[in-house]
């Protein structure tokens, strides 16, 4: 797979939010509108709050060089509280990570290439080698909460509430499941 044409096709994370803010605004312009301001504000809240410990800075300081290509969504939950840690990582390597995205919607081989379970889930997180090979993938959530909505939806009696669940456990969690396995990429 030729990942450098994805990459040169992305956008850098402020545009990402900038498009998000203006999706917002008009959410029933857009698939799956009715989520894409709850998202961006949960979004925008970890933008503002969420910080990396010291070690976690220093760890992305020394990381080699990278891109991490990431598939996503604006109306996409997991991703409003993936997307901001992932960004913060990459702001913090000094430039050593090029943090780039895709939309799920508009890259279908790419997506396909790299589905969870069969499943087209986001974000989906792409580690490329300077050379733009493939390193290794991540996503669509950290291991606890993927298993945690495998349980969820396979009983029908919590299968319709999953989401609501999902978002409960990452206000507990508060991002810290999703930065360490996001650091263990780059250590």
């Amino acid at each position: 797979m030729d990942y450098s044409k994805y990459v040169s096709e992305s956008v850098d994370y402020v545009s990402y939010q900038e498009l998000f803010i203006k999706k917002s605004e008009n959410p029933s312009d857009y698939h799956y509108g009715e989520y894409i301001p709850m998202n961006q504000h949960r979004s925008s809240r970890l933008d503002r709050t969420f910080e990396l410990s010291e070690e976690q800075i220093k760890l992305a300081q020394e990381c080699s060089p990278r891109t991490w290509l990431v598939i996503s969504e604006h109306w996409c939950g997991d991703a409003s509280q993936i997307v901001p840690v992932m960004a913060k990582i990459a702001q913090a390597s000094q430039g050593k990570i090029n943090f780039r995205l895709v939309y799920r919607d508009e890259v279908p081989d790419l997506m396909q290439a790299h589905l969870t379970n069969g499943g087209m889930s986001v974000p989906k997180l792409i580690q490329l080698d300077e050379h733009f090979a493939l390193i290794n993938d991540w996503g669509p959530r950290p291991k606890v909460a993927q298993e945690m909505v495998i349980k969820l939806k396979s009983d029908p009696e919590t299968a319709a509430n999953y989401i609501e669940e999902l978002h409960k456990w990452y206000a507990k969690d508060k991002q810290q499941s999703t930065v360490s396995e996001l650091m263990e990429l780059i250590s």
